[in-house]
């Protein structure tokens, strides 16, 4: 199949003399060049990060605007936005707005959430989970956001509006058709991603899993994957689903890359715990261009998605991480099935 390459950005940013982002301006503005340079490269997609209380990219809708404004072609998305935190509805007419401003190219990443920064950050946004039940609250966020973007109308519309209102019901406004088929749940496990195909979202999985079965990562995803299309079809869904894995990859092809990354290229899977519980992570991926040709040919899960987000270093700076797109698209792409 034909593959969809894009970066997912973390956006930290630190005030180190040795960092190119010490300020959360810093981070908003190069993550908008980052995105300009990728377009040009042929990169497909351009996600960033969502996290709350911490010196990383948080409210996303402003950034994906820019970069919607700025571009013409490339896809823009989040991986993903912690539904814990959310108003759906305010977040419908976020998510509206940006996917116009873009002419229809959002793709957003959400889920139930990662690690916080801070014990049950959700409380100060002002949500309190019925009976400690978080994960379930995310749910129930998400449910009403799906409900609204598909443009049915709901609200009972006064009967002395300030402005002419349309015939029955009213909807969220900006309403952007086609945007409910372009939500992508973050499935940690796979029992999540089963509930993900249930609901029609596309799967997002990262480089991490709340599981191990003692099989290499790239096998746990590869069979997260399975159970998700095939969970998808039992549903009925008429569309084809999409599904996008991340990693961590470098081609060392200048001294640059060879003192930044050269220490990566034994990297190995990693068992740890999360949240609690066991959590298998991915490996990094940096070698010579061939050797990692061959490498993500054997990556099962990377074989088996339509979209691969490829991790940045976003402190290096928007040059140096141009040059590590650059090199993806130009070395490793055509092998991978990039357009």
């Amino acid at each position: 199949m034909t593959k969809k390459i894009g970066f997912l950005s973390f956006g930290h940013w630190t005030p180190s003399p040795h960092s190119a982002a010490r300020s959360a301006s810093d981070v908003l503005l190069q993550s908008i060049d980052l995105a300009v340079a990728a377009e040009e490269l042929g990169v497909d997609g351009a996600y960033f990060r969502v996290h709350h209380f911490a010196r990383q990219l948080a409210s996303p809708f402003p950034l994906l605007a820019a970069v919607g404004a700025r571009t013409s072609r490339i896809e823009i998305g989040t991986g993903v936005i912690d539904m814990r935190y959310e108003n759906p509805l305010y977040m419908a007419e976020d998510a509206g707005a940006a996917d116009l401003i873009s002419g229809g190219r959002l793709q957003l990443g959400i889920s139930r959430g990662s690690p916080e920064q801070v014990v049950d950050g959700y409380r100060y946004f002002g949500y309190e989970p019925v009976d400690g039940d978080h994960a379930a609250m995310a749910r129930q966020h998400t449910s009403v956001l799906l409900d609204v973007l598909t443009g049915k109308g709901f609200a009972e519309p006064s009967p002395r509006p300030m402005f002419p209102n349309p015939p029955g019901l009213l909807r969220i406004e900006p309403h952007s058709e086609g945007l409910r088929d372009r939500i992508w749940w973050g499935a940690g496990s796979r029992s999540t991603a089963e509930w993900a195909a249930e609901q029609g979202m596309n799967l997002m999985s990262s480089t991490l899993l709340t599981e191990d079965t003692g099989v290499p990562f790239h096998e746990l995803q590869a069979e997260q994957i399975e159970m998700f299309r095939k969970a998808w079809e039992a549903a009925g869904h008429e569309r084809t689903p999409r599904v996008s894995v991340s990693r961590s990859v470098f081609p060392l092809v200048d001294d640059r890359d060879r003192a930044y990354f050269g220490t990566q290229s034994e990297s190995r899977d990693q068992v740890g715990h999360i949240d609690g519980g066991i959590a298998r992570f991915g490996k990094t991926y940096a070698g010579e261009p061939d050797r990692l040709v061959e490498e993500l040919a054997a990556d099962e899960a990377v074989r088996a998605a339509d979209t691969l987000l490829l991790t940045v270093p976003n402190q290096l700076g928007v040059d140096y991480n141009a040059h590590v797109l650059e090199s993806v698209m130009t070395h490793l792409a055509p092998a991978l099935g990039g357009r």
